[in-house]
């Protein structure tokens, strides 16, 4: 069976689907996680795990038809394919920035100032807090844990959008490792 998360991303992704159909299905995506949580917090979880499944399956389809089959081994690079890239394939434009965290090696933050997600979603004031891009947050979470990046990573309202990757200490090492320092 068919879940609803394959069909947006089928029809957008891969068809570039008007943008009121996909926001139609992405409402009904959290409408339908809207009706089995009881949190916001729960419901940003639910949104992400839908993300990282359609995430896993992007992945392999991204790498054949932008790079030929050759996954990055280096950090940076990773992170500009996701930021050039993979945010064209996605969405039809490159993300804002990509910034690193002055205070913390492993974190950084890809920025979007209006984020299609939450272009098309009202939030109710009991659930202020919500932010519909945990969604995408869990598609970028997958494709770098997928490529031997491991992270976490969540989204913030913060200039618009922000999605802050945190790597594991390991991707870091190994980066310096690759770098030669």
């Amino acid at each position: 069976m068919i879940k609803l998360n394959h069909i947006i991303f089928y029809f957008y992704y891969l068809f570039q689907v008007n943008v009121a159909t996909f926001a139609l299905l992405f409402s009904e995506i959290v409408q339908y996680c809207q009706n089995r949580v009881y949190s916001v917090s729960e419901l940003q979880t639910k949104l992400s795990d839908m993300g990282r499944h359609v995430g896993n399956h992007y992945l392999d389809l991204l790498f054949v038809r932008e790079k030929g089959y050759r996954r990055e081994t280096k950090l940076i690079n990773m992170l500009l394919f996701i930021k050039n890239n993979f945010w064209k394939t996605l969405f039809g434009r490159e993300a804002d920035r990509l910034e690193h965290s002055n205070d913390d090696e492993r974190t950084y933050y890809i920025i979007e100032t209006e984020h299609l997600v939450n272009r098309y979603i009202s939030v109710p004031k009991d659930k202020g807090k919500l932010n519909c891009a945990a969604f995408t947050a869990g598609i970028i979470e997958a494709v770098l844990n997928g490529s031997n990046f491991p992270c976490k990573v969540t989204a913030h309202w913060h200039k618009g959008t922000t999605f802050m990757i945190e790597f594991d200490e390991s991707v870091i090492t190994r980066d310096k490792m690759v770098e030669g320092k």
